[in-house]
């Protein structure tokens, strides 16, 4: 069935000769990783099993560490994983990483969402809205660099290692924790993804790339809260998201809900039809109305000047 045009014609996205274009087209999709498109962290699939490391050890000697020392947690992870590898005499390097990306598994209907979301903004905005995809992640970036779906990815930020001149780990480069993570929420926001690129100087909100009302982020928990924190101070939109039959995190979903921490909550069931589809669903059709709008209001200036 062919699609009507709507009111808001390529008019408003062009301004007269000589003028400014309206900038603000571009829907933000961005995600945690571990137990939001995952059931599990990503190094109980990868370097956990690589390295014979029982996982609930693991995680227990790390917070036994970080208390120990007052350390961050993450720093704390990444710096156990490099000792132990070299206990084991098996040091980690970022093709190793790379390729144990393969053995991730997806919470059900992941693996086609992000085309079949591409395609329902493409169909509502009738191709005048793009949608960008980003992952946020407290995990490792050189397991990210591996992922099935990494292709469908602007951008992909993790903890990052520092490689010697043999391709091997020494010391993290870059740690992402539950705070530092929003950072690269306004990176997103002010079109500075790149690490070496300034974001804290003052950018007028007309010249922002993505404005925070067009973002939605999906998250699985209490370790979101600072994301989720930021998306609603700037009319953003944040998603809680919880594992099948798990009454415990679907309780901190709910009392996330109660707070007004975020909008909604739903099943991790990616798949076509489910809670979680229909109300990302409902979000994007508001945030394409919302631009939809901007878009004619700033064509009608444009005309009036």
């Amino acid at each position: 069935m062919a699609t009507r045009k709507s009111p808001t014609s390529s008019r408003a996205r062009t301004a007269k000769p000589g003028g400014a274009a309206f900038r603000h087209s571009t829907i933000a999709l961005i995600y945690d990783f571990d137990g939001t498109l995952t059931p599990l962290p990503m190094q109980e699939y990868t370097v956990f099993p690589q390295l014979g490391l029982d996982a609930a050890t693991f995680w227990q000697e790390v917070i036994a560490e970080t208390t120990r020392t007052n350390a961050d947690t993450i720093l704390t992870y990444m710096r156990l994983l490099v000792e132990k590898s070299h206990e084991r005499n098996q040091p980690l390097s970022r093709r190793d990483l790379a390729r144990s990306a393969k053995d991730i598994e997806y919470y059900p209907g992941v693996r086609t969402w992000f085309g079949r979301m591409n395609r329902y903004v493409h169909a509502r905005s009738n191709g005048r809205v793009t949608l960008n995809h980003y992952i946020i992640s407290a995990g490792l970036q050189e397991i990210l660099d591996g992922i099935s779906i990494r292709k469908h990815f602007e951008h992909v930020y993790g903890c990052a290692y520092y490689f010697d001149d043999n391709g091997l780990a020494i010391f993290p480069r870059v740690v992402i924790n539950d705070t530092t993570k929003t950072q690269f929420l306004f990176r997103i926001n002010k079109g500075r993804e790149e690490l070496q690129e300034g974001v804290h100087e003052y950018m007028p909100h007309e010249q922002r790339r993505v404005p925070f009302a067009n973002m939605v982020y999906l998250g699985d928990g209490i370790t979101d809260v600072p994301c989720m924190a930021v998306m609603n101070q700037f009319g953003g939109h944040p998603i809680a998201v919880h594992a099948p039959g798990a009454a415990g995190a679907m309780g901190i979903c709910k009392e996330l809900c109660r707070e007004k921490r975020i909008d909604f909550y739903a099943e991790a069931d990616y798949r076509a039809g489910h809670t979680l589809e229909t109300r990302v669903k409902l979000t994007l059709d508001l945030i394409i109305a919302r631009i939809n709008h901007a878009a004619e209001v700033f064509a009608c200036r444009q005309e009036a000047h």
